[in-house]
């Protein structure tokens, strides 16, 4: 799940710093103001690759999909993206679940066959 996750949060990443220089177009908004949310949203999607498995982590990454969806407000393509990341950040966890299952059951079968009196296949 942590590799899917922070492959997602990283294109992140990138999305947030992109958005911020279209919101730089902004006249209502400063550019101190823009740089400000979108560096501390940055950092939080560059933070939250570590803190993943950690308790939490996917409720702030989940957070994190709702500001990027919010930004649509000031960002209109926003909406769209932060809509499309929100999916990708569901697939993630989902499927990124799944696939350590599926690691955690093959290890338990490797150790089951490679310990003294298991049947190795």
């Amino acid at each position: 799940m942590r590799t899917l996750c922070a492959s997602t949060l990283i294109g992140e990443f990138f999305v947030i710093g992109f958005a911020g220089l279209v919101a730089m177009k902004e006249p209502d908004l400063s550019t101190a103001t823009v740089w400000t949310v979108c560096g501390v949203l940055m950092a939080l999607s560059v933070l939250l690759c570590g803190m993943i498995t950690r308790p939490g982590g996917v409720q702030l990454g989940w957070a994190l999909q709702i500001l990027l969806i919010a930004g649509g407000v000031f960002v209109p393509s926003m909406f769209i993206l932060g809509a499309a990341f929100a999916a990708l950040w569901w697939a993630s966890v989902h499927y990124g679940r799944k696939i350590d299952e599926a690691k955690a059951r093959f290890a338990a079968q490797a150790q089951a066959q490679t310990e003294p009196g298991g049947n190795p296949a």
